[in-house]
């Protein structure tokens, strides 16, 4: 199975902070990778480290096997990334938007532009508000706009950071249903972050668990159901009891 993400000894220090401490993992093609942690866990860092946004302070980081700074930057074209607020042009039009992401990322879609963008916006449930400008969004609307902003160019691989932030019970569970949807139909692998741990326990099938910057542990969604439904505990549970025993041990 390809490998799309390999991080080595990956760290980020910021002055006295190690914001992420020496995170060694990998992620196959297809998996839906759930990062679980506190805030200030190091999660959104390791995102934004993944996506070119910041440079690393050591360690290793490649990309579909690629790893020099030009190729990482070639093969970040095949991402797609919704990493904290969407940065979206509230003076434009929803469509305004995803067409200057399609500008900006060199994949103009032709005469079949309006259409293909229209369609994107459709799976993110905003086709209705593609002429509305973005600015009267609601956070949820927002939220929905930077998924489908991210999508644009159908990439490989996406990285959702907190993407039910401000999405309504329904729009969650939209969320969920469009992530595998995407996971199934077209292979997309996926890397993402939620406070909302139930939900994370519908569509994950790994978890990486984070604390202070450093990786607890890298488990199939399975292994971890499991151990749950035997001890009668949740995902929350669960983590709770691998924070604290790790903590013990240090």
């Amino acid at each position: 199975m390809e490998t799309i993400l390999r991080t080595t000894e990956l760290t980020k220090q910021y002055r006295r902070v190690c914001a992420v401490d020496h995170v060694t993992l990998s992620i196959k093609k297809g998996d839906i990778f759930g990062f679980v942690g506190a805030n200030g866990a190091g999660k959104t860092t390791f995102m934004r480290m993944v996506c070119g946004l910041i440079r690393p302070t050591a360690g290793e980081l490649e990309l579909f096997g690629a790893s020099s700074p030009m190729e990482l930057q070639k093969m970040r074209r095949r991402m797609g990334a919704l990493i904290e607020h969407p940065a979206i042009y509230t003076n434009m039009t929803a469509l305004q938007n995803l067409d200057v992401q399609s500008r900006y990322l060199d994949m103009r879609f032709g005469k079949e532009s309006k259409k293909a963008l229209t369609e994107l916006l459709e799976l993110v449930g905003l086709a209705e508000a593609r002429d509305k400008k973005a600015g009267k969004f609601s956070l949820g609307m927002r939220q929905r706009l930077g998924l489908a902003m991210a999508l644009v160019g159908d990439p490989e691989f996406i990285i959702l950071d907190e993407p039910t932030i401000g999405l309504d019970p329904i729009g969650v569970m939209e969320l969920r249903e469009l992530v595998l949807k995407l996971n199934r139909e077209k292979g997309m692998t996926v890397l993402f972050s939620s406070h909302n741990l139930a939900e994370m326990a519908h569509i994950a099938t790994k978890y990486g668990f984070l604390d202070k910057g450093r990786l607890l542990e890298v488990t199939d969604a399975e292994k971890v159901k499991q151990i749950c439904q035997d001890k009668g505990i949740n995902l929350e549970s669960y983590f709770v009891e691998l924070l604290l025993e790790r903590r013990q041990r240090a």
